[in-house]
């Protein structure tokens, strides 16, 4: 999470303050003595009765004053931790977070197989019953390895292990019941609900939502978002002790009681250890490890987009990735929504209507409160916002980074991977009628952390134009290329990164019915995407999109975020329209069609030619139709959002039906219940239900133990407003829902669940 040209920082740890405003957790570290290879024991406390911080590994990084990656192991009785320093050298490239894929996959074994989904015939290929067949290597990224290449993600079954697939279950049928249901012989623990202490010292939760913004900041976030799992402890002891990085995207008002500042600090990010005991999974009090970071924490910037100033804050993350060499990557999704104004002197401009920027805002006050989301101030901040953020969860001290190469539109995600040794992360930009990305390193990223730089600043960032025929190609949104140039009003690259959604509009990029999360299957490399449902009006794929270029607007084009008015903005009106078919077998719903329920897709990319080039091409096709008339009801779905692949190949779907939306009035939203997590199979389609949320609430990201022996679960937002349960408010918080506390004085409440089997 550092910048370019760095000078290697291989023993040696300093210390990033944390601002005194926000961060009550922050912890300095001496350096480790530059004369030992071997990191020495240090003691770092947070709060009174904090846990030590032992045996840590540094890594080298770029030119910054944080350092990369630190790897320690909490308290005495702590094994190595499974994702160690990644090596540099070409003889151990090998990290602990890119594994082989599992072997055959045994995806729902229990059950008769369907056979293959009614649109199983690809333009050029064919599905059969059995799986996909003649994909080539695995190279769910830009470059096709010459040899198959794991993603990143969960290890594979052990050899000889005997325990029981987490996907064999009996199907949950659909439920309005305000409660979480997982199958017979499956338990669910709640960790880390809405406004829990981060540590012992800080402030409990009050049922009535008293605490301010201050005690809001030492307490567990809201809107429980993306999640991941880090382990903490080398085999078995990773399984049931790690790290859980929760994103917290957004905030009911009626539910959080107090003003901006407040919900400001409910925003952002939690780090929790955890540990199973006992068939008990818990939080760890007083981990040195645990830490909130907020809207307001300092944060840094690196890549091609220069910032100056301060600059603060974590805002709306979503979905999240790990990187091989162990931080996180978060997606800022929403970020226009907590932006306004009250002059009604300003004026609005492209820039902020492609954007999504109103001085009206979405309900979220918050420029009342601090300069920074008032789009009349100078002050104005628009432009530090809506990237994808790195940090280091083992290290409390260490800085987020946003990583501006990866460009700046609402992410729903970041899932990485890797081909031919490059890193690849996929992205969405999480609106209706917008883009699927993808950013390539520029070379072999063991390579470029070796040379002290992050293999996340140098790139190529590219948008996705799919046509009716099954096939689609990346466009390189890079300075220079096509209309991307300076006579078209493109200063520079920093430029094209700050006005992203604008460059993709002039390449011709093909706008999808709300593009959401993608997963990469870590059996054959294939990429999935979710697109959740649209209204209509975008773009179909036969024509791949509109095509947008003019001049920047009179405040001139620049790549600078230091300011309201830092960015041009390319001219013309975005233009929307249908021609033909959409995809293969498909009505139009992939590509700007009406899809009031929202599908699933899949993608291979091309290999490289035979002289190695790589190709910017790939073949498409829909996996899943949620209005497919031929689903069980043990599958029916709508909305499908979060996407999230275990290492057997299981595909878990995560939905998330819009309160005005659920449980009816339409027929498939009354089937579909309340939302749900399914799994479906790759190879025929199969999808079953697994597990069900409270009323009101999404499900929202989900990973699990290396074993695959737990699921951690995001259970967002329970209790808002819905058109079948009515709407919460100050008198009223349990109007909707009472869950996870179910007291008679209580509220709803995020939380993530660990779900398992039960001991026997």
């Amino acid at each position: 999470m550092r910048e370019d040209e760095m000078q290697t920082a291989a023993a040696r740890c300093p210390a990033a303050a944390a601002d005194e405003d926000t961060e009550t957790t922050a912890v300095r570290r001496p350096a480790v003595d530059e004369d030992t290879q071997a990191a020495a024991v240090r003691r770092s406390a947070v709060g009174d009765d904090a846990q030590a911080i032992a045996a840590r590994c540094p890594a080298a990084d770029e030119d910054t004053e944080t350092t990369a990656v630190r790897y320690p192991a909490v308290g005495a009785d702590a094994q190595a931790i499974a994702a160690r320093c990644p090596a540099v050298d070409d003889d151990r490239q090998t990290t602990a977070t890119l594994r082989p894929a599992a072997g055959p996959s045994t995806l729902l074994s229990t059950l008769p197989p369907t056979g293959p989904s009614r649109r199983g015939v690809v333009a050029g290929g064919a599905l059969a019953a059995a799986g996909l067949l003649a994909l080539g290597t695995p190279a769910a990224a830009a470059l096709a390895p010459a040899a198959p290449t794991p993603a990143a993600g969960p290890p594979p079954v052990p050899a000889g292990a005997t325990r029981r697939s987490l996907a064999r279950f009996t199907a949950v049928a659909a439920s309005e019941a305000d409660t979480v249901t997982v199958p017979a012989g499956f338990r669910t623990d709640v960790l880390a609900p809405w406004g829990g202490p981060v540590h012992t010292s800080g402030p409990d939760w009050r049922e009535d939502a008293s605490a301010t913004a201050a005690e809001q900041a030492r307490q567990i976030g809201s809107h429980h978002h993306g999640v991941q799992f880090l382990p903490l402890g080398d085999g078995p002891e990773g399984n049931r002790h790690g790290l859980l990085v929760i994103s917290h995207e957004a905030t009911d008002p009626a539910l959080l009681g107090g003003d901006a500042r407040k919900a400001m600090s409910a925003q952002g990010l939690t780090v929790l250890e955890v540990r199973e005991s006992h068939g008990t999974w818990q939080a760890v009090a007083d981990s040195a490890y645990n830490r909130r970071i907020t809207a307001d924490s300092p944060v840094r910037f690196s890549g091609p987009v220069p910032v100056h100033g301060r600059a603060r804050g974590v805002l709306a993350p979503s979905g999240q990735g790990l990187t091989p060499w162990g931080t996180c990557l978060v997606a800022e999704e929403n970020a226009n929504a907590f932006f306004g104004t009250d002059d009604a002197d300003w004026q609005r401009g492209e820039k902020h209507v492609r954007y999504g920027l109103s001085a009206a805002g979405h309900g979220h006050p918050w420029h009342e409160a601090d300069e920074r989301f008032d789009l009349a101030s100078a002050k104005a901040r628009p432009e530090q916002f809506g990237w994808v953020v790195e940090f280091d969860p083992r290290d409390p001290s260490a800085l987020p980074v946003k990583r501006t190469a990866l460009g700046r539109f609402a992410h729903g995600g970041a899932t990485v991977t890797e081909a031919a040794g490059r890193l690849v992360v996929y992205s969405t930009d999480a609106e209706d009628a917008e883009y699927l990305y993808k950013y390539v390193s520029a070379g072999d990223w063991r390579e470029t952390r070796a040379k002290g730089r992050s293999p996340l600043d140098h790139g190529t960032l590219y948008v996705a134009r799919f046509d009716a025929d099954g096939t689609g190609r990346w466009l390189p949104l890079t300075h220079g290329h096509g209309p991307l140039t300076r006579d078209k009003g493109w200063r520079d690259q920093a430029d094209v990164l700050v006005r992203t959604r604008l460059a993709a509009d002039a390449l011709g990029a093909t706008p999808l019915t709300r593009p959401e999360r993608v997963a990469v299957n870590p059996v054959d490399g294939e990429a999935y995407l979710a697109l959740a449902n649209s209204p209509g009006g975008g773009t179909s794929c036969a024509t791949g999109g509109t095509g947008r270029a003019g001049a920047a607007d009179e405040a001139g084009g620049t790549g600078a975020v230091d300011g309201a008015g830092g960015t041009g903005a390319a001219g013309g009106t975005r233009t929307t329209g249908k021609a033909g078919a959409t995809g293969p077998d498909d009505d139009g719903a992939v590509c700007g069609g009406t899809d009031p329920y929202g599908r699933v897709i899949r993608w291979r990319e091309a290999a490289a030619d035979s002289r190695g080039d790589r190709q910017l091409g790939f073949r498409w096709e829909e996996f899943l139709a949620a209005d497919d008339p031929d689903r069980s009801a043990d599958g029916t779905f709508a909305a499908p959002k979060g996407l999230w692949f275990s290492a057997d190949g299981t595909l878990w779907i995560s939905t998330g039906v819009s309160g005005h939306e659920l449980n009816g009035p339409a027929p498939l939203h009354r089937a579909a219940g309340n939302n749900a997590l399914l799994a479906a199979d790759p190879a025929t389609g199969e999808v079953r239900r697994f597990l069900t949320a409270p009323r009101g609430a999404e499900v929202a990201g989900v990973t699990g133990t290396p074993d695959g022996q737990t699921l951690f679960v995001n259970i967002q937002h329970p209790g808002e407003r819905t058109a079948r349960w009515g709407a919460p408010d100050a008198k009223s918080p349990r109007a909707v829902s009472n869950w996870p506390d179910h007291t008679p004085t209580g509220r709803p409440r995020s939380a993530t669940v660990a779900v398992h089997r039960e001991a026997t």
